[in-house]
């Protein structure tokens, strides 16, 4: 019998299955900024608060988009958490209290073109992490579509294994789904061939809209099947992604997170593989200088 997955994530119970993961890595700007958002959201969308609903449908609508496409969501979709975050690193890592010291971006382009670039990478990762999980939440107000420890691989693992209408189809080769008749042979612990195809192209997506598309389409099959997703450790990813010499790693990460099944995933005190599933982070980065 599969398990709902809402037993696992905490809005039945009133905690969730496992302590959000303590990883040995700091937590990037991108990720916190978008816990904070979604955390904020989520709570007030399970009171019903109509203000939050009417966020909530304002985001869906740009849900698989980037933060320059969308200017009519700009200070409602976690980009202001994350300057705050920026802030908060500023002041904690600033050298002089003064603020006598200008930062090296200040005198070098190059170091300033990089600068830029990293801090488009932190927008657009929280943007399309926020907007997708507006789209994933909604209608859904007795359960947590952002939930800590569901990786993108779990979650369609979840998904492919499941034994649900919307998992039961096959591709036969030419290009269309055909559903699986109930008496189709299945090895134990397969998956679905359709699923784990689209997980494919989100791996093989050459350019970062192409990935936002792809995840869209993965969300809602989630959404219907009230399938959760840690959209900050996906944030974190997504940022990491626009990063050409990190996108490998981002590529193993998914990877591991599917052929790893969820159970071993979420066993309780397994450090060392836990660890494994996750690729060092870049170094933190404090957003933009005010000076530039």
């Amino acid at each position: 019998m599969t398990t709902d997955p809402q037993t696992r994530t905490g809005r039945r119970t009133g905690k969730s299955e496992r302590p959000e993961r303590l990883s040995a890595y700091p937590r990037g700007a991108p990720e916190v900024a978008t816990a904070r958002c979604i955390g904020r959201l989520q709570s007030l969308y399970h009171q019903d608060v109509p203000s939050a609903v009417a966020v909530l449908a304002r985001l869906r609508r740009a849900a698989g988009r980037t933060v320059h496409e969308t200017p009519d969501i700009w200070g409602i979709d976690g980009l202001e958490d994350l300057a705050r975050v920026w802030d908060e690193r500023r002041e904690a890592n600033r050298p002089d209290p003064a603020g006598s010291e200008a930062a090296p971006e200040l005198y070098h382009q190059e170091a300033r073109g990089k600068r830029e670039m990293s801090t488009r990478a932190e927008e657009d990762a929280v943007h399309v992490a926020v907007t997708l999980w507006a789209l994933h939440q909604q209608s859904v107000r007795d359960a947590d579509m952002h939930a800590p420890g569901w990786s993108l691989g779990r979650a369609v693992r979840t998904l492919a294994q499941g034994d649900g209408d919307l998992t039961r189809t096959a591709d036969d080769g030419s290009g269309a789904d055909r559903q699986e008749s109930p008496s189709t042979p299945r090895l134990d612990n397969e998956l679905n061939e359709t699923l784990r195809k689209r997980f494919v192209r989100i791996g093989t997506s050459t350019s970062f809209d192409m990935l936002t598309v792809r995840l869209r389409e993965v969300v809602l099959l989630l959404r219907t099947a009230r399938i959760p997703l840690d959209y900050a450790r996906l944030a974190d990813q997504l940022y990491r992604w626009q990063h050409e010499d990190l996108r490998a790693d981002v590529r193993r990460a998914w990877g591991r997170e599917l052929y790893l099944s969820y159970e071993r995933q979420a066993r309780p005190g397994d450090e060392d593989e836990d660890s494994a599933v996750d690729p060092p982070r870049l170094a933190e980065t404090d957003g933009p200088d005010p000076g530039l």
